[in-house]
């Protein structure tokens, strides 16, 4: 078999940024407590945890004191920040610059908002960590949106300042979009900038990967995409391989592989989340091609 790792699959740029400072940090601390999983993948939680990453809860925090905690790439509301200095806990920031830029446009969009009596729309999911840290920009008033049934939430009589989780489809996007524009129109009949502001906030280093992806899974005969089962990007993204390949299995990693997928002669890919290890495909990887001499038909 022709076993390929895709080459545009791995850790985001965030994430790899927040896992260096954890290693860097844990050099020199015994302990280092981290708020949430640094990452949503199981196998690389379990290998920090082994090297002294400590993963706590908000509850938790607001019990420590003089220690260090790290901030992961999701980012956090204001609120952590204060419990920190109350509590004379040092933070490790290893926030994405992607994300700190959107809380700072969410915050001044917020108070735009409130001078306006207008409202912030957030489509993206519900608790998840990056979404918690927008709405902390605006005192929990942002509506958080996903599906058509919380399109309700929204009084499309007052203007509307959408913005999008970073990790988001551009799809469904610029479809939520459509639908509150249409829905705003319906009660009022001028639409403009001061009715209506969407905002394509969407990281590209992930959307890209939709494009990228999709020719990958129609370039093999069969596709293994590693993700933890917690990624909300990891699922989206396995439905843009399954899509274009039905060939197409979702893995956490290689003791979820059954042989009878495959056949000699073919071509594997091989690719996985932003929040996937390159070490964990490379793990993959070494697995496949092992089966083909021991297991696989001809």
């Amino acid at each position: 078999m022709q076993v390929t790792i895709d080459k545009n699959s791995g850790y985001c740029f965030g994430v790899e940024f927040a896992i260096k400072m954890a290693e860097d940090e844990m050099e020199q601390s015994e302990k280092l407590y981290c708020l949430g999983d640094i990452v949503h993948n199981d196998m690389e939680v379990n290998r920090l945890s082994a090297k002294g990453l400590v993963v706590i809860d908000r509850d938790q925090l607001s019990e420590l004191h003089d220690c260090k905690v790290l901030i992961r790439a999701h980012g956090e509301p204001p609120e952590t920040y204060k419990i920190a200095i109350e509590n004379n806990i040092e933070l490790i920031d290893a926030s994405c610059p992607v994300v700190l830029k959107l809380q700072h446009r969410v915050k001044s969009a917020f108070d735009k908002m409130e001078r306006e009596e207008g409202q912030i729309v957030i489509y993206g999911k519900k608790g998840h960590a990056e979404v918690i840290g927008l709405t902390g920009q605006t005192l929990e008033k942002a509506i958080v949106v996903m599906e058509d049934a919380d399109l309700e939430k929204i009084d499309y009589s007052r203007p509307v300042t959408l913005f999008s989780q970073t990790t988001k489809s551009t799809k469904g996007f610029y479809e939520i979009s459509q639908k509150i524009e249409e829905r705003i129109q319906s009660v009022k009949q001028e639409l403009s900038r001061e009715t209506f502001n969407a905002n394509d906030s969407i990281c590209r280093q992930v959307s890209n990967r939709e494009p990228q992806l999709h020719r990958f899974a129609q370039a093999n005969d069969v596709v293994l995409f590693v993700s933890g089962k917690k990624s909300s990007n990891g699922k989206a993204l396995y439905q843009v391989c399954l899509g274009q390949n039905k060939r197409s299995y979702f893995i956490e990693n290689e003791t979820e592989i059954d042989p009878d997928w495959f056949h000699k002669n073919e071509k594997v890919g091989i690719c996985g989340a932003t929040s996937t290890p390159m070490w964990l495909m490379e793990q993959v990887k070494s697995y496949v091609e092992s089966l083909e001499e021991s297991v696989l038909p001809a």
